[in-house]
């Protein structure tokens, strides 16, 4: 691991470096705060929970994240510094692991920077914190799910705006597999499939997280899906290093 946290903290001052950090950050604040006190009715609920803020992340996430990755690899290959990223004493998988734990790093200090959502909820009720963490520890998959996704998108091309945009697309079919219109619609043609789209379904896993319940196959779920994304990612690196 020693490697893999040599370029994670190599990358992750990198986004600090730039303004496209605190754009991220900032955009993600305002939006999640605002969807959160609007359309998620935050108030008219008259409940102490912070369902409405969980509901509406792997939203945000599924355009926020897709931006945070494109630039991962597609940028390396632009401009010719995959072959000395790879030429240092660390492996391939190090290397991949690094910037996803960079990536996931940052994401994990935009959410924790909405901490003011906690505070406003235990000040105005007397709400479950136990459920309030597992609902972040949700959220914070979510975002490593879409962040290996987008890595291993842009592993695969030099433009990151296409990279950006096929991210965007693929995180969107896990997001929106297990919704109803999607179930109903499958169920009613393929009864098969609408199964298969509920077990691949982000937003459903994220839901037991956010009532509190945290169980071995949701997470074997998650970790399944980074593991093979991550892979993914790898075996990109390695046949298009050289183009």
């Amino acid at each position: 691991m020693g490697g893999a946290l040599t370029v994670a903290r190599r990358e992750l001052s990198g986004y600090f470096a730039t303004p496209v950090a605190y754009v991220f950050i900032v955009i993600f604040l305002i939006m999640s705060g605002a969807l959160t006190f609007t359309l998620g009715n935050f108030f008219g609920r008259g409940t102490a929970d912070l369902q409405p803020f969980f509901g509406f992340v792997p939203w945000l996430f599924l355009f926020l994240v897709p931006a945070l990755t494109m630039r991962l690899w597609a940028e390396e290959r632009r401009l010719g510094t995959i072959e000395l990223l790879l030429t240092l004493p660390i492996t391939q998988w190090q290397a991949v692991l690094g910037k996803f734990l960079a990536a996931w790093a940052f994401c994990a200090i935009a959410l924790v920077l909405t901490f003011p959502l906690v505070l406003t909820v235990n000040y105005l009720g007397n709400p479950d914190n136990g459920v309030i963490v597992t609902g972040y520890v949700g959220c914070l998959l979510v975002a490593g799910t879409y962040l290996a996704v987008g890595a291993a998108i842009s592993a695969l091309t030099k433009n990151q705006v296409i990279a950006f945009v096929l991210a965007v697309a693929v995180c969107f079919l896990f997001a929106a597999a297990g919704s109803p219109v999607v179930t109903e619609f499958l169920s009613t043609r393929i009864p098969a499939l609408a199964e298969i789209a509920r077990g691949i379904s982000i937003t459903d896993r994220l839901n037991g997280f956010s009532r509190g319940v945290v169980t071995l196959r949701d997470l074997i779920f998650f970790a399944s899906f980074i593991g093979f994304w991550l892979f993914a990612n790898a075996v990109a690196v390695d046949h298009r290093k050289a183009d």
